[in-house]
């Protein structure tokens, strides 16, 4: 097992898509591919490997906007985010046009629920329902390796927007310190905008929810 990962940040959002594979089988996935769907086909040619799924962490545009082109060109099924972000994943064309970037919109093979897991690079990640940001925010965790993706729930020194009608920070507090927190500090990850961290450094000197943080 040889796990490989690139980060590709796209649009004017600069968003993380994150491309992970396996570089023995050469068969991968593309994690949260917001636009630029160009570039994001260059890179995974570039890297080698062949995607098997593309994965949606949450509904925003520069998470989602280019999934149903990419997942169209590669003949393979969209899974995630959880049920409750269908609603912005309908409307992603008007959430582009705001922005001046044409999105279409999408309709996943497949749900995630809390509990399931996902195949990424041949290995299995847990789903975890992490609301707040939006209702249907979901993260990938494998404890084996080490390793999260965590979408827009934290972020190095911060966390997600929620000054949305739907956004909850009550909700997006209590996934990050109940459910990503008790996982491991050792743990590190790859958020949606920006370098990522470990959850123990976020634990110890994150201001918004860490051990200072009210």
């Amino acid at each position: 097992m040889s796990i490989a990962a690139a980060i590709l940040p796209v649009t004017p959002f600069q968003q993380n898509c994150t491309l992970i594979w396996d570089d023995e089988t050469k068969e991968g996935v593309v994690v949260d591919p917001g636009g630029d769907a160009d570039r994001i086909q260059d890179a995974i040619q570039q890297a080698g490997f062949t995607p098997t799924r593309i994965l949606l962490t949450h509904g925003h545009l520069d998470h989602a906007g280019a999934a149903t082109e990419l997942a169209a060109a590669f003949g393979v099924p969209i899974e995630g985010p959880h049920q409750a972000d269908a609603f912005l994943l309908e409307g992603l064309p008007a959430q582009g046009a705001r922005y001046g970037m044409d999105c279409q919109a999408v309709t996943p093979d497949r749900w995630l629920e809390e509990g399931e897991t996902v195949d990424i690079a041949g290995q299995d990640f847990a789903v975890l329902h992490c609301p707040g940001h939006t209702p249907g925010h979901v993260v990938f965790v494998n404890t084996a390796l080490g390793f999260a993706l965590v979408g827009d729930v934290l972020f190095q020194g911060s966390v997600g927007r929620t000054d949305f009608p739907y956004g909850d920070h009550a909700a997006l507090i209590n996934a990050i310190r109940n459910k990503l927190f008790p996982l491991g500090d050792d743990i590190r990850f790859i958020c949606g905008h920006g370098p990522g961290s470990t959850f123990g450094t976020e634990r110890r000197t994150n201001p918004y929810a860490g051990e200072g943080a009210r």
